[in-house]
């Protein structure tokens, strides 16, 4: 491993002892080794910042352990800020605490990263896993949703997003697939911090709507990830919340604020907005 670690792993957490030790063994079963691995914590309350502080100890100059100022909970976007601004390495990759990377993940990655030099991104498609020992969910088949788009190439600015959600129909990835540089998360502003409580289930669409005005994204047609899929998961609080239509109309607004703020539109994307807010527009006029 050289002194300055080409990939910054960054693993927020929250009250997450139950998958951790799992989510962290992943980041050191990789094929690739030069990485640091930033633990933010998020004010846990549970074991979990027990589990990190002693992985730190265990892997000193490998592994950090980081926190808020007073241990407070401040959302998972000012979570993830807070391990970017202490990241060294060129790359940034996100591992969610109860997510699993398969071993392969940093080496082939970086190797498409090589292989298409404009990409400032990179992502796949995800194992959503119903089947990790001890899940609830063991009578539903794992599966790995279609992307609905062209995959194996290199997106240019603004092309993805008509094609992918939030407006259009492709399947969005998931924050622990990614591996992006680390100045285009400079560039784009991080994440957007006001994307909390309730407002969570679109704080990840809230940053790649960012990144995919200005910048060239590759999709990868190939599985780096297990998502696992549990009660107390993003996915699953975003299934059955009652607030996901007023989460969406709220990302929505901000969203056509931001292509205004910086003059970022253009007619599909325009079309693809309009159509996206129009049933709301409906309910505020009925």
């Amino acid at each position: 491993m050289t002194d300055s670690p080409r990939v910054t792993v960054i693993t927020i957490f929250f009250n997450a002892e139950r998958f951790f030790d799992e989510s962290i063994r992943s980041v050191l079963g990789q094929s690739y080794n030069n990485w640091e691995l930033l633990l933010v914590d998020d004010g846990s309350t549970d074991g979990s910042t027990e589990i990190a502080q002693r992985y730190a100890a265990e892997y000193p100059g490998r592994i950090r352990y980081l926190e808020h100022e007073g241990h407070v909970n401040r959302g998972m976007s000012a979570t993830r800020n807070l391990g970017v601004r202490h990241a060294q390495g060129e790359w940034i990759a996100l591992l969610d605490s109860d997510d699993v990377w398969l071993p392969q993940k940093l080496d082939e990655q970086l190797e498409i990263l090589r292989l298409h030099p404009q990409a400032t991104m990179v992502f796949g498609a995800a194992h959503y896993w119903n089947s990790w020992p001890g899940s609830p969910y063991t009578e539903e088949p794992d599966y790995f949703p279609e992307l609905g788009m062209e995959a194996d190439r290199c997106y240019a600015p603004r092309e993805l997003t008509p094609l992918i959600y939030p407006l259009g129909a492709g399947d969005p990835p998931c924050p622990s697939d990614f591996l992006m540089h680390r100045e285009m998360l400079s560039r784009v502003g991080g994440f957007e911090e006001h994307f909390r409580g309730k407002y969570h289930l679109y704080e990840d669409q809230a940053f790649l709507s960012k990144v995919y005005l200005t910048e060239h994204v590759y999709i990868s047609s190939q599985n780096w990830i297990r998502y696992r899929l549990h009660p107390d998961s993003c996915c699953a609080a975003a299934q059955r919340a009652d607030d996901y239509h007023d989460v969406r109309r709220y990302f929505l607004h901000w969203f056509q604020e931001y292509l205004e703020q910086g003059k970022l539109s253009d007619p599909q994307i325009d079309v693809a907005l309009q159509q996206a807010l129009h049933p709301y527009l409906e309910q505020t006029l009925s």
